[in-house]
């Protein structure tokens, strides 16, 4: 593995000085999330690190940027919040996000199989609502998927949806967002 490389955390590291990784939750393309305990503020946040091969790519920093940028502009009960962003002492930028328990709908398409009707037309709704908002503040999500669809409970209620991973979204005010995904650049699913 290269010098620069990220080696993921590991639970009982503290990032920063605040942040101590419980486990690891998941991993992708461009990084991995993370389960990790604010120390100062006492609560469990969800923390996505880019490859620290990556951060030398421009182009990808800001569209994993771009990402914390264009959710940070919602606060809707349907889209996954954003608590702040911050770099690794190597540079390595890495997004705080609100931690969340549930499933992603492709998971449960893997181990259920086809949504029923009923609860699939209510995820949609949620998702709608979300994207709604994105609309509206000029944020085009240009990736939805059930992998981004999110089910946790909130105030009681269950398959609760928030949606995930803005990290393709156009933001119509940035001139940036038109150069980031220029034709032979790979977006999306």
């Amino acid at each position: 593995m290269p010098q620069n490389a990220l080696q993921v955390p590991q639970p009982g590291d503290v990032l920063l000085g605040k942040f101590r990784v419980e486990r690891v939750l998941g991993r992708g393309g461009m990084g991995c999330v993370l389960s990790a305990w604010h120390v100062d503020l006492e609560k469990r946040v969800a923390i996505k690190v880019l490859l620290s091969e990556l951060r030398e790519h421009g182009e990808l920093v800001e569209r994993f940027l771009r990402e914390a940028r264009a959710a940070s502009r919602l606060d809707g009960e349907h889209v996954a919040r954003i608590l702040d962003v911050d770099r690794l002492s190597d540079g390595t930028p890495f997004i705080v996000m609100e931690y969340l328990e549930g499933h992603d709908l492709g998971q449960c398409q893997k181990a259920w199989g086809a949504v029923a009707i009923a609860p699939a037309v209510d995820y949609v709704i949620q998702a709608l609502e979300a994207l709604r908002e994105a609309h509206a503040a000029g944020i085009i999500h240009r990736d939805l998927k059930p992998d981004n669809i999110f089910l946790t409970e909130v105030g009681g209620t269950r398959d609760f949806t928030k949606v995930l991973d803005f990290g393709v979204a156009k933001i119509a005010d940035s001139e940036a967002a038109s150069t980031l995904t220029q034709t032979g650049m790979i977006f999306g699913t």
